[in-house]
């Protein structure tokens, strides 16, 4: 089967019934996408798929629909994406193992919502869990994030 990941197409002999994430850290080896939970309920292997920020670890390999986009597609060291700016700049990381779903998550609502509210954040991240409790500082560099968005 064919899969596109951060706009690379990757050729791969797996079995349609493989999670997604262990396609993309296993095969592919994006270490990036964490395993947490194994059951929908962390958030730590959030990915992209066609822009909707969905769970790899409950997503069929064959039933993927559309691009994948995981951490390491949203922006590179040198240019950040404005999430991860953002994450930087609020210091947003602790122990750092939800943040590459947090960030994915962000990423995928403010594609959607340019501005969005609180209860928007709160409603759009609330299947991302943070053992840290990072929690103020994700809304916060949310808001920022949009807002460099909004200014270009």
């Amino acid at each position: 089967m064919q899969l596109t990941i951060d706009g690379t197409t990757h050729d791969l002999e797996v079995e349609p019934e493989m999670p997604l994430l262990w396609v993309l850290r296993d095969e592919l080896g994006f270490k990036g996408v964490k395993y947490g939970c194994g059951i929908a309920q962390c958030g730590a292997c959030t990915v992209q798929i066609d822009g909707q920020a969905v769970r790899s670890c409950q997503v069929r390999a064959g039933d993927v629909w559309g691009p994948v986009t995981t951490v390491h597609g949203l922006g590179t060291p040198k240019a950040l994406h404005a999430v991860q700016a953002a994450w930087v700049e609020h210091q947003v990381a602790q122990c750092g193992y939800c943040q590459s779903g947090q960030i994915t998550a962000a990423a995928a609502l403010l594609s959607e919502v340019s501005q969005p509210s609180d209860e928007d954040i709160d409603n759009a991240m609330s299947g991302n869990l943070c053992r840290c409790g990072t929690y103020p500082r994700i809304r916060a560099a949310v808001k920022t994030a949009a807002q460099k968005m909004q200014e270009g």
